[in-house]
């Protein structure tokens, strides 16, 4: 049987706390210094609270330490190792394979997504390494996931199913560096991919003209989950380290509701990989929390006979804006001179914030849905600028703006990316897990003694012994009282469903006091001992595996920023250049490297039935400051190219 896992993010101790609460089996989180989102930096005694919680139920907590690191920060690195090793985390995404140069490790260490994992090849190399897990590049098919999982069944897979989405493949995207300094390999991205362009032909002639052309739509495989863990996943990632507090109970409720539902389907094959039975105050909806419309991605996508990517989609990316679109709420019906009437069932509230795409190009369609996560055709690649308005007051369908926007038009559609009633309702206390125990009392020599264990398992999580030299008889049975004592566990993340008292434990005397005491004691050893590390043995690094790297790649592309990393390579027989961000770079260097194709998205590849361009290449993208870079289409690999000039 097959553990399966929902792995949530955690922006701080309070996300990661309702990540638990909310049905996640882990949580990743930034420590203070050398995690992918520099603004997602975490004190070590905070983590070490969160671990202690998540460990209660079984969850566990990876903390990411994914930057590359500078030679004067390797001595800080280390030490920031060993603190969270003491703090009780389960397990540390890395990317700077100094690490593993320098350090005994005693930790489970899981490959980043930034290391580009890709391949079987590359897995299989980074199990030998000692990797107990592989974080898979997202653009990534279930095709290509089984195929990994099948010639590297040893290693675990983690797959994110939720959340924004990198252009470029993780850990090769050099845009930020290039333009601002600010580098995606040490957590300072800056976005560049969700920038206007303009997309220019060989002879300057524009194409598009503004568009946010590198902008991809959020990720979503809610309903994939069942054939991503028959494919080999066994983590399923929610992307999101800077995402607040309502996000996360959200989205993780969503996913972890059907998480239980395919366990309980398939119960012989797939367990959830922690424990607890959590009980929420509200219905999930992944529409109501900020996405730039949902995209499956490259998930059912798969390689003719002749190497050529099958099934793409046209509408993966969001080249109107970058910005939260939100639920499709209706159209606009009436416009008055202070108010708007709306066409739908949808329900409004005071400080409502809607948008629409002014001067829109199509009609939308509130129809077909899929599943929970019905997006309507709505989101049909509309050409227009996103306007966003406030409610001031509503009045069922009549809206009141603030300020009336410009632009509206009867028939127009709307989207709801601010929902008043769903905030103040995810404000609150919106889940409680507990975790099913049963209790066992009976009468032992000098006293009487209680043990605890979870529900369906057969050893005891923990005892308690109450000393009692003279066992006095009751007038009566005292089992009432017994299991009414024993049951009361309040405030404790355990619930009591089962009570075996021993055959004549009964019959004596026991002070109600004495009872809550032993149960005091037995649930503050399960406690202490659920608490405890749930760490396993780190990997055991297997016989060396060579790995091979394209001859004529950029030599930066692996990454090195130090010199312990740098004699990690040569012993594995490459020779690195210098990390991008360490020696600038000149015209014509590889800055991202993209699944996502313009020429595919906007109709003009003939392989896949488009029409045949009017315009000559090479393309290029311009900002609005006017610096370019040049694309190449790699058909073989079925990939877009991004270079600076």
């Amino acid at each position: 049987m097959t553990a399966l896992e929902l792995l949530a993010p955690a922006k701080n101790l309070e996300c990661g706390v309702a990540a638990i609460d909310h049905g996640a089996d882990a949580v990743y989180i930034g420590a203070p210094r050398f995690g992918a989102r520099a603004a997602a930096g975490n004190s070590v005694e905070d983590i070490a609270r969160l671990c202690r919680y998540a460990h209660q139920f079984g969850a566990k907590v990876y903390v990411t330490v994914n930057t590359i690191v500078y030679d004067d920060e390797l001595s800080d690195t280390f030490r920031l190792i060993e603190e969270l090793r003491q703090a009780g985390v389960d397990a540390l995404l890395v990317q700077d394979m100094a690490i593993l140069k320098a350090l005994p490790l005693h930790l489970p260490l899981h490959a980043s997504t930034q290391t580009d994992n890709r391949t079987a090849e590359k897995v299989r190399w980074l199990r030998s390494l000692g990797f107990r897990r592989v974080v898979l590049a997202r653009e990534l098919s279930l095709e290509e996931i089984r195929e990994i999982h099948e010639q590297v069944p040893d290693v675990e897979l983690e797959v994110f199913v939720h959340g924004a989405l990198c252009v470029s493949y993780s850990g090769q995207c050099y845009m930020s560096q290039h333009c601002l300094g600010r580098s995606a390999n040490r957590g300072e991205c800056a976005q560049m991919c969700r920038m206007k362009y303009d997309l220019l032909d060989a002879d300057g002639h524009e194409i598009e003209h503004q568009r946010h052309l590198l902008s991809l739509r959020d990720l979503c495989r809610i309903d994939d989950l069942e054939q991503l863990a028959d494919a080999g996943a066994v983590s399923f990632k929610i992307e999101g380290r800077l995402k607040d507090v309502a996000y996360v109970k959200n989205v993780v409720s969503a996913y972890s509701q059907r998480l239980d539902r395919l366990c309980a389907k398939r119960s012989n094959d797939y367990v959830r990989a922690s424990r607890g039975r959590v009980e929420y105050a509200f219905t999930p909806d992944l529409r109501k929390t900020f996405n730039r419309g949902f995209t499956d991605y490259f998930l059912h996508t798969h390689r003719d006979e002749h190497g050529v990517l099958q099934g793409r989609q046209p509408d993966i990316a969001s080249f109107d804006t970058p910005k939260a679109l939100g639920e499709y709420v209706g159209k606009v019906k009436e416009i008055r001179r202070d108010s708007l009437t709306v066409a739908g069932t949808a329900a409004f509230s005071n400080g409502d914030g809607l948008c629409f795409f002014r001067k829109e190009l199509r009609t939308f369609s509130e129809g077909s849905e899929s599943s929970e996560i019905s997006e309507s055709s709505e989101h049909s690649k509309p050409k227009a600028e996103l306007v966003g308005f406030r409610v001031n007051r509503a009045e069922g369908n009549r809206l009141f703006p603030l300020k009336m926007p410009e632009g509206l038009r009867p028939g127009m559609a709307l989207y709801r990316n601010n929902d008043v009633a769903f905030e103040r309702l995810m404000a609150g206390k919106t889940a409680e897990r507990r975790i099913p125990v049963a209790m066992a009392f009976r009468s032992v020599e000098g006293g009487f003694g209680l043990e605890m264990r979870y529900v369906g398992e057969t050893v005891a999580l923990a005892s308690a012994f109450l000393p009692a030299a003279d066992k006095a008889l009751a007038q009566k049975p005292q089992r009432e009282n017994i299991v009414r004592q024993l049951t009361k566990l309040g405030n404790t993340p355990y619930v009591c469903e089962e009570v075996l008292v021993e055959d004549g434990a009964d019959r004596y005397f026991i002070p109600s006091s004495q009872l809550a005491e032993l149960r005091r004691q037995c649930v503050e050893n399960g406690l202490k001992a659920a608490s405890e590390p749930t760490l396993s043995a780190a990997t055991v690094p297997l016989e060396q595996v060579p790995v091979s790297f394209p001859a004529d790649a950029p030599a930066y592309l692996l990454n090195v920023s130090n010199r312990l990393a740098r004699e990690f390579y040569r012993q594995q027989g490459l020779e690195p250049g210098d990390a991008f961000e360490l020696q600038p770079r000149q015209g014509g260097a590889l800055l991202m490297q993209c699944r996502h194709c313009l020429k595919f998205s906007l109709g003009y590849c003939v392989k896949h039935g488009g029409r045949k361009p009017a315009w000559r290449e090479p393309l290029c993208l311009r900002l609005g400051d006017g610096r370019e870079f040049q694309l190449e289409f790699d058909c073989r690999q079925c990939q877009m190219n991004v270079y600076s000039r």
